[in-house]
């Protein structure tokens, strides 16, 4: 069976094969309402597929971009992908998403990879470990945002979260309630989010002048903090309070709590700095820091498409304010 082409769409419709070309690409701007029907009817009768490829070569464009994300196992990460995607399908352009596990190389090849196959531009979580490869797309004119995270000082638009002000709130918040052992615990400080989570702990307790206990702070792989947890909670005077970095992180609290036969906020509060899905109906109501992952996404999105299509975009850092949403998990400090 023969292909149907434009051509056999426009003597259906009994147009042009241009006005057919504008109807695909979506430039009605000349074109009327019963035209549009028409065109639309014959490629409806004639089940007519656009050829992409010839399309692409003709646009010098792929209407395609990839998402390189540093670890999809992050619920926030899921948000904000999911968030591009429906941004891009709008836009009708597709979104390949890609999975770096933190992993400098794998970013590398998938970066090469999405390039060589002429993808339309990038949104990456970076690894901040592949700082030549970045300048070199920046240099070359390739569209690029970096998510969540920053890497060197590079000119091109940042999507973040107000990490610092953000753990600062929550480490006070802690404070107010009477806590003065309060605990942050991350995996190993090798990403800007959970640095800059360390450095508004930091500061709520220099400014409430508080002592800052090493032994309160853990900072390691996944694959360790039971053994730290072990460790600080064998101390003669351990946390009343904890602040978990990440999702992942609260999960392995939740083995340990398990392991213990522990429980919030009896034995010690919890806030939790990520997007849990679920956090208002659990039992107790778990008090996260909510990161706004939609917007951001959706910005990031924004800022990839305007570049592609050659429009003005400031090549700075857009920050993002995230909630304390208080629930059960964060309860007074009664001793």
């Amino acid at each position: 069976m023969e292909r149907v082409t434009m051509a056999d769409v426009a003597k259906e419709a009994g147009v042009s094969k241009s006005t057919v070309s504008q109807y695909l690409n979506k430039r009605y701007e000349y074109m009327g309402e019963k035209t549009r029907t028409r065109i639309k009817e014959a490629i409806e009768r004639l089940d007519y597929q656009p050829n992409y490829i010839a399309r692409s070569l003709k646009q010098k464009r792929t209407s395609m971009i990839g998402i390189i994300v540093a670890n999809i196992m992050h619920r926030f990460s899921t948000e904000v992908s999911h968030a591009i995607e429906e941004y891009c399908y709008d836009s009708d352009i597709q979104a390949i998403v890609c999975n770096a596990d933190d992993d400098p190389a794998k970013e590398k090849k998938y970066i090469e990879m999405l390039m060589a196959k002429q993808v339309d531009g990038l949104i990456i979580f970076p690894t901040a470990k592949n700082i030549d490869l970045y300048d070199q797309m920046i240099k070359s004119g390739y569209p690029v945002v970096f998510m969540d995270r920053k890497a060197g000082d590079l000119n091109l638009p940042r999507i973040v979260a107000n990490n610092v002000e953000s753990a600062y709130d929550a480490v006070d918040h802690f404070i107010k309630y009477g806590h003065r052992k309060i605990s942050i615990i991350t995996q190993e400080l090798s990403t800007s989010p959970r640095a800059e989570r360390v450095t508004g702990y930091k500061n709520c307790l220099q400014d409430h002048e508080i002592e800052y206990k090493d032994e309160y702070v853990i900072n390691q792989p996944i694959e360790e903090l039971q053994l730290e947890l072990d460790r600080m909670f064998s101390l003669s005077q351990p946390p009343t309070a904890l602040l978990a970095g990440n999702d992942l992180v609260f999960l392995e609290i939740l083995r340990f709590m398990k392991r213990k036969s522990i429980s919030v906020p009896e034995h010690f509060s919890l806030v939790v700095f990520d997007n849990i899905p679920f956090a208002d109906v659990a039992t107790p109501a778990v008090s996260t820091i909510s990161q706004p992952a939609f917007e951001m996404g959706q910005k990031a999105a924004e800022l990839l498409l305007k570049q592609i299509k050659k429009e003005d975009v400031e090549l700075k850092e857009y920050q993002y304010p995230c909630d304390l949403v208080i629930r059960e998990t964060s309860a007074r400090q009664t001793d």
